[in-house]
């Protein structure tokens, strides 16, 4: 096996993606991890990954499972690994796409985890009372206004980190987006996440901002752009039990809990395929079940219900 024509052709395949695709930088280097994770498996057999069959991504597969890695994350790398397949497929270097038979595993099927809602009202009050203190500094009126906007949006932390003050159309309600392959979407906002973004932008962001140098919304106590760990530890300072994906998912869960349709929350989390969003159905499922119990007549639960109702 030759390594460097592995690295060769897994160069000239994040160019694609980066070139023609538009898809981010760290979006590719995920890709980048899981196509050189396969190339080492495939060392074994002393292959090179344009030469994998479907045996040699199968035994993949059931190699990371064998080593517990998350459904999730070994879904994701088949993902990538049939990218790269259909990319050198339509470009004629191999025969045969050696994952085009290989099934997903059911994973997206699964739930995201996320908050209760008042697990994330006492975090956001508890910030909202730091940033109302008449001594409250810069930086707390930031953390509120990034906490509201994580929940109040649904963002994506990269997204929230490259979000910038012409983005921001506080007095329409709604902020400018820019996702996954830099694909712009419009979110609207609530008015006590428009309140603390206010706030932020009229007396913390100035004091941030030094130089005017940056046009991040968000800024460091050194005046520079956070980055996604940052922004990721000073979640987790708040609740131990959250993260910024966390917030992002009970965003779309409590929406889909009082009502909202999988098409609007879709819209809000920018999500390419409605697939992705599915994962929230079950929710809607509970809550009309639940819906049921409480106001169909053989609904309810106990001696009233009798014993041959269908929701015993």
């Amino acid at each position: 096996m030759d390594p460097v024509r592995n690295t060769e052709s897994i160069a000239e395949y994040l160019n694609y993606l980066r070139v023609e695709k538009g898809l981010r930088p760290l979006t590719c280097a995920a890709y980048e991890r899981d196509l050189l994770q396969f190339a080492e498996y495939l060392e074994r057999e002393n292959k090179r990954l344009v030469a994998a069959d479907q045996r040699d991504a199968a035994g993949f597969l059931e190699h990371l499972r064998h080593h517990a890695v998350e459904a999730r994350s070994i879904a994701r790398k088949l993902s990538c690994l049939r990218g790269y397949y259909q990319w050198l497929l339509r470009d004629k270097r191999i025969p045969n796409d050696p994952t085009v038979n290989l099934e997903s595993p059911d994973a997206w099927k699964v739930l995201p985890k996320s908050l209760a809602a008042a697990e994330v009202n006492a975090m956001l009050e508890q910030a909202a009372t730091a940033a109302g203190h008449p001594e409250a500094d810069a930086l707390s009126l930031r953390d509120r206004a990034i906490l509201e906007l994580l929940y109040a949006g649904g963002l994506r932390v990269s997204e929230l980190t490259g979000l910038c003050v012409a983005d921001l159309s506080l007095e329409a309600g709604r902020a400018m987006v820019r996702g996954k392959g830099d694909k712009e979407r419009m979110v609207p906002l609530g008015v006590p996440c428009i309140r603390a973004v206010k706030e932020y932008l009229e007396r913390g962001r100035p004091l941030l901002a030094r130089k005017g140098r940056y046009h991040e919304v968000f800024l460091s106590a050194r005046g520079r752009p956070l980055s996604r760990q940052w922004i990721w530890r000073m979640v987790k300072s708040h609740d131990v039990h959250a993260s910024p994906h966390k917030l992002r998912h009970s965003c779309a869960t409590h929406m889909v809990e009082h009502g909202a349709d999988l098409r609007t929350v879709q819209t809000l989390l920018g999500h390419a395929d409605i697939a992705t969003t599915q994962v929230y159905t079950h929710v809607a499922l509970g809550r009309l079940q639940a819906v049921v119990r409480q106001h169909h007549p053989r609904g309810r639960r106990g001696p009233a219900a009798g014993a041959g109702s269908p929701l015993e």
